[in-house]
């Protein structure tokens, strides 16, 4: 089958484009120009220059193509660069559908975020939740991915907690007791991979988590055991660090905004196994996808 892949050079993107070519697909990749370097295996891939805010650029890249794999989406917006979350969520899934409807390319996977729904309590929720009513609403045979908290090799996510065990003293917000569902990288890519084959999966929306439903503290203590540290959790009063995130979220370098505070306290848990029974997929526990991330 030919796959078109959207948001290809990233972290979850490679780990999909991995899957897929070793299921013997071919893959076209639609790359930001500059971008190209982050391809992993990019003898192996069809990179198409391009972006999706530019709809022709993805009708072109579609042609030929037998079903198209969205996986673009952003954790934080950069108004004044022209990065928002309508922009890159909403509008670009519309121009992915709109793509996908002109080159006539009938399936399309899609990945959004578990949490995502009309009032969440931030726009990164509500705009996924907007782009995936477009996906439902396209007419198309779509399948569409909820993910909880997402760990593997190369993940921005497990490279920050880790930097933080090794210090040994480790800052948790609030009394870390919210919850997630974390699960591989390896899994996710598997659930489009898998997607493709399983009639099934079409008109699903499916939310995507490990089998363990745990506190912030408790993943922070897994991690230190697979690291072979003993950590000192301090917990970080929410209001003080929530009035200092909403003076500083805008400088340079400041890793923190209210939204992803307030996403944090929020959780992310779910029931994952309509997920693993669909697709026939065996769930990695916690400790396992944080050795695989690591190591």
């Amino acid at each position: 089958m030919k796959v078109f892949v959207t948001g290809s050079t990233g972290f979850v993107g490679n780990h999909v484009l991995k899957e897929l070519l070793e299921k013997g697909h071919q893959v076209k990749a639609l790359v930001r120009p500059g971008s190209e370097y982050r391809i992993k295996r990019p003898d192996e891939v069809d990179i198409v220059p391009g972006t999706v805010e530019e709809v022709a650029d993805v009708i072109q890249g579609m042609q030929g193509c037998d079903a198209v794999v969205h996986l673009v989406g952003i954790i934080r917006a950069f108004p004044s660069r022209g990065i928002t979350f309508e922009k890159l969520h909403t509008e670009a899934t519309a121009n992915v559908v709109a793509a996908a409807k002109d080159a006539g390319v009938a399936r399309l996977l899609h990945m959004s975020a578990l949490g995502a729904r009309e009032d969440g309590s931030t726009p990164y929720l509500r705009t996924k939740f907007a782009a995936e009513e477009l996906v439902r609403e396209s007419g198309l045979d779509y399948s569409i991915f909820r993910p909880s908290l997402i760990f593997g090799p190369g993940g921005e996510a497990i490279k920050m907690f880790a930097d933080m065990v090794k210090k040994i003293v480790v800052p948790i917000i609030g009394d870390g007791k919210y919850r997630f569902q974390p699960v591989s990288v390896a899994t996710v890519a598997q659930g489009f991979a898998k997607a493709l084959e399983v009639e099934e999966s079409r008109g699903k929306t499916l939310d995507v988590g490990g089998p363990d439903n745990v506190t912030f503290d408790e993943i922070m203590d897994t991690l230190a055991r697979v690291l072979g540290k003993t950590i000192v959790k301090v917990h970080v009063p929410v209001f003080p660090l929530r009035l200092a995130t909403s003076a500083l979220q805008h400088a340079p370098g400041y890793p923190l905004t209210t939204d992803q505070i307030t996403m944090l306290l929020e959780g992310g848990t779910c029931d994952e196994k309509p997920f693993y029974e669909l697709l026939g997929l065996e769930p990695i526990s916690l400790e396992q996808t944080l050795r695989d991330a690591i190591w």
